[in-house]
């Protein structure tokens, strides 16, 4: 027999009793978000007319529950129960058949049932931002400092038949979604704008999609940012990799008088015109991402007068970059001397090149976005019609935002306003508590041994007091 010493964890007995303990204590963050934003009674209002008079849950509690099961952890509809066995927490709960009866419902409508969601998300937006004041991603946005929105695509992969999922230019097949994130910066993550589900077949560069994806984001923001008319604001930076440097495209974002940075295919006579930049002694010194120093082998040049533009929209620019590929890195064709060739186009008039240049490539920072959707329902579409996953990515979004909203106004000046969902997860939702009755009031006792429970308390607080202030 093992000798007791031998063991490295306890071993206590096991048994199942009803006691007042509370998973997913922490997600009280999430649920004062929804409070502090007004976002249940904008969705209540705007989707009353999808929500029988006499139903038990309205639809707008249906996609909230939805929303905050993806943003605790849950991947399909069933994962509600998450939740239901928390009504001290999260109220009543809808049943999987009759979440799964209002999704159809909704679907049977979706054009327009997704635009009340967006109607009800550009609302409680405003609200959000507001009670972030200084901390909002808005805060001093100018021409100088503008508001980035990412745009970017990726590969859903579909196990089953799912209705318009076809195959992928990756030889996969599934889905292929154009999504807009809105950048917070290197203090925070961002916030989703818009995410337009389309078949695995959709092209990468279609311009027509990037256009439609881009208006639906500038409908997230505020009237202000969008300046007189609502027409748009160099305030407002698009931002992309070369799936949106087309001559459609860009002209569309000149006509809205937008700011961008794209990604920019260099044509067949490059070498030639990095000859001539070579002999002209015109490189100049990259930034690092990370300090804004100088990045060791890596230069910017401007290629503008050298190319030939006609067709692009006028004030373009267009930089080009060569730095000395990490080790083991497979050259390209379009490689040079040795150096690794990449290029942007901007309209930006003014600006240091290696500061357009590091500005273009905090880009990368979209792929950070994606992947966190991808943590919180994008990575799968669990239902079997077109229309019913075009509502589920609107219930993405949500749960997202609700995330985004609770670190702008709770966690600000804490590493955990950069925590991406698993660690927000591991650290803040999933802490422990009791839930007790106290002179008529229900009270949430966190538990004090839990390493975040003071900062959830006062992530609550914070959240209590904007809203109280306002």
């Amino acid at each position: 027999m093992s000798h007791p010493t031998l063991f490295f964890y306890p071993r206590p007995r096991v048994d199942i009793a009803e006691v007042p303990a509370v998973s997913h204590a922490g997600a009280v963050l999430l649920t004062d978000t929804i409070h502090a934003t007004g976002l249940a009674p904008s969705l209540r209002e705007v989707l009353g007319p999808w929500t029988k008079p006499l139903a038990e849950h309205h639809a707008a509690k249906v996609l909230l529950d939805l929303a905050m099961t993806l943003a605790v952890g849950g991947e399909v509809a069933s994962d509600t129960d998450l939740l239901r066995c928390e009504p001290g927490v999260f109220g009543d709960v809808a049943s999987a058949p009759t979440i799964s009866r209002m999704l159809t419902v909704l679907a049977q409508d979706a054009s327009a049932v997704i635009e009340a969601i967006s109607q009800a998300r550009r609302t409680a937006r405003e609200r959000a931002w507001a009670l972030a004041g200084g901390h909002s991603p808005a805060a001093g946005a100018s021409v100088k400092k503008p508001l980035v929105i990412d745009l970017d695509a990726t590969l859903i992969t579909a196990h089953s038949e799912k209705e318009q999922a076809a195959p992928t230019f990756k030889r996969g097949f599934g889905y292929h979604p154009l999504c807009a994130f809105l950048d917070h910066g290197q203090t925070g993550t961002g916030e989703p704008l818009a995410i337009q589900l389309r078949p695995g077949n959709a092209g990468s560069n279609t311009a027509a999609d990037h256009i439609t994806v881009t208006r639906e984001a500038l409908a997230q923001l505020p009237a202000a940012l969008l300046g007189r008319g609502g027409r748009g604001s160099k305030k407002i930076l698009i931002r992309t990799d070369g799936a949106g440097g087309t001559k459609d495209f860009l002209q569309w974002v000149t006509t809205r008088r937008l700011a961008y940075s794209v990604g920019f295919t260099l044509p067949a006579s490059t070498p030639d015109l990095l000859k001539r930049i070579d002999e002209a002694a015109a490189w100049t010194p990259a930034y690092d991402s990370d300090d804004d120093g100088v990045r060791d082998g890596a230069f910017v040049a401007e290629l503008t007068g050298l190319l030939d533009l006609s067709g692009w929209p006028a004030g373009m620019r267009v930089i080009v970059r060569k730095e000395r590929p990490h080790p083991g890195a497979q050259l390209l064709i379009t490689d040079h001397e040795g150096m690794r060739i990449t290029a942007f186009a901007t309209n930006t008039p003014r600006g240091q090149l290696p500061v357009l240049e590091l500005r273009h490539r905090r880009r990368a920072r979209c792929e950070d976005r994606i992947r966190n959707a991808k943590d919180m329902g994008l990575a799968k579409f669990p239902l079997q019609g077109y229309a019913q996953n075009q509502i589920w990515c609107q219930i993405i979004q949500l749960a997202s935002e609700l995330v985004a909203w609770m670190q702008t106004i709770a966690l600000t000046g804490h590493d955990a306003r950069k925590w991406e969902p698993k660690r927000l997860r591991a650290r803040l939702f999933e802490i422990p508590a009791t839930l007790v009755r106290r002179s008529r009031h229900k009270v949430l006792h966190l538990a004090q041994h839990a390493p975040e429970a003071v900062r959830v308390l006062t992530g609550v607080n914070r959240l209590r007091t904007a809203v109280a202030q306002t």
